[in-house]
């Protein structure tokens, strides 16, 4: 299926959009390169990239999309968020929307390296997977907290801030819980919640990378727009937002512009089951057309432009493709999950990640602390305690003290206290 769809969408951008490539004297690069000159060796360059196997120079980005698709959930396309990974080792999240976290797992990249979240506004289908990033990073040996940049709302309680109080009460039982048992650090989450009305300001500022939040116009006050700086090169992620005249000034010349581009209206009640009042409204009021989006892009002209937020299947993609085309001739990705972009000042890359759907974590560098159970409130009662079953806990001792040896984990033996707690409990 991978091979299908590299061939399906390569196609479609290298013979619409190189012969304008070619005129215009640019080197985006969308199929294999090189050749073969003798029959015993490695490959030329594919339109396939395998995660963990590239070493990004220091003028260097890559874009990866985690997650193209819709609030609905598709077993074939998560909702909206993009990994943006730099030459000086930065990774930042931007989105990470429901069903995005099993493309990231994929990509099997240390935890403690996926910390930074930049979120362009709190509808679900861009916020709905960070219960999987904080629990799934924690147990899976993250060290440090997440970090969450996001707007702020026309009210308090509407803001990014409220959000993550509201995510703590949520997960407050889970929460409180691993904090006992694991390591609390982990299951902390820290917010930088900014103006959403700020324009072109900078929200985030380290070891070169530089990113700026505009206003973005969507279903109420709150969305932004990020335009993301590094050596020389401007990656903008548009979220959702209608055509407004903040993205027109701030997104002129970037290299990589990723925009939203709804389907036809007739599609949204074909296929998505809308009524065609609210498919209407939904495509061309409150998100982008492909007409739209077109003129956007003619307007910003932009080294390449990626349309997403779309059900990418043929039939809605070409419907929307066509409506794109009526105002826009440039190059153009129509955006689809793992699709992968490098980005140097010589030129911009297209490929396919290649994911294993079985990944496990990789652990990294650093390691989580032990638990810090002094002075936290338990999490059991007697009544719990009482339950235990001590038989099958002897059963296993030997494994474990074959464990504790290979691990050199004597002094961390936890069972002398909870086996004289099971004996205290059936007095």
């Amino acid at each position: 299926m991978q091979q299908t769809l590299c061939r399906k969408f390569f196609t479609l951008t290298a013979l619409l959009c190189a012969p304008l490539i070619a005129a215009l004297g640019m080197s985006t690069v969308y199929a294999a390169g090189g050749k073969y000159t003798s029959p015993n060796q490695v490959a030329p360059d594919r339109y396939v990239y395998y995660p963990g196997t590239e070493k990004l120079d220091r003028k260097e980005i890559r874009v990866t999309a985690c997650g193209t698709g819709m609030p609905a959930a598709r077993h074939g396309q998560a909702a909206a968020c993009f990994l943006i990974e730099f030459g000086n080792g930065d990774k930042l999240i931007f989105d990470i929307g429901t069903g995005s976290m099993d493309n990231i797992a994929a990509y099997m990249i240390p935890y403690e390296y996926l910390t930074k979240i930049f979120l362009t506004h709190l509808h679900t289908d861009h916020m709905g997977d960070l219960d999987s990033l904080w629990a799934g990073g924690w147990t899976a040996g993250r060290p440090t907290s997440l970090k969450i940049w996001g707007p702020s709302g026309l009210h308090p309680e509407l803001g990014t801030r409220a959000m993550v109080d509201g995510f703590l009460k949520f997960v407050a039982w889970d929460k409180e819980t691993r904090s006992f048992q694991i390591t609390p650090k982990p299951g902390e989450v820290d917010v930088v919640e900014f103006d959403y009305k700020g324009i072109n300001q900078v929200v985030y500022d380290e070891d070169g990378v530089v990113v700026r939040s505009i206003p973005a116009i969507h279903t109420g006050d709150g969305p932004v727009s990020y335009i993301v700086e590094y050596e020389g090169m401007r990656v903008v992620i548009g979220g959702d937002t209608a055509p407004n005249k903040w993205f027109i000034e701030h997104a002129v010349d970037s290299d990589l512009v990723v925009h939203e581009a709804f389907m036809v209206p007739g599609d949204f009640v074909a296929w998505y089951n809308q009524p065609p009042q609210l498919a209407w409204r939904a495509c061309c009021a409150f998100h982008t057309s492909g007409q739209a989006f077109g003129k956007i892009m003619s307007e910003i002209k932009p080294r390449h432009g990626v349309a997403y937020h779309f059900l990418n299947e043929e039939a809605t993609r070409y419907n929307l493709y066509g409506a794109i085309r009526e105002t826009y001739d440039g190059p153009l990705s129509m955006a689809t999950d793992n699709m992968v972009w490098n980005i140097t000042p010589e030129g911009i890359r297209e490929r396919m990640a290649v994911i294993t759907e079985e990944a496990w974590s990789v652990p990294g560098p650093s390691r989580q602390g032990p638990p810090e159970q002094e002075g936290r409130r338990p999490v059991f009662s007697q009544f719990s305690n009482s339950g235990y079953w001590k038989p099958a806990y002897e059963a296993q001792d030997d494994a474990m003290d074959r464990h504790m040896k290979q691990f050199n984990l004597q002094d961390q033996d936890w069972r002398p206290q909870m086996y004289q707690m099971m004996d205290r409990m059936q007095q």
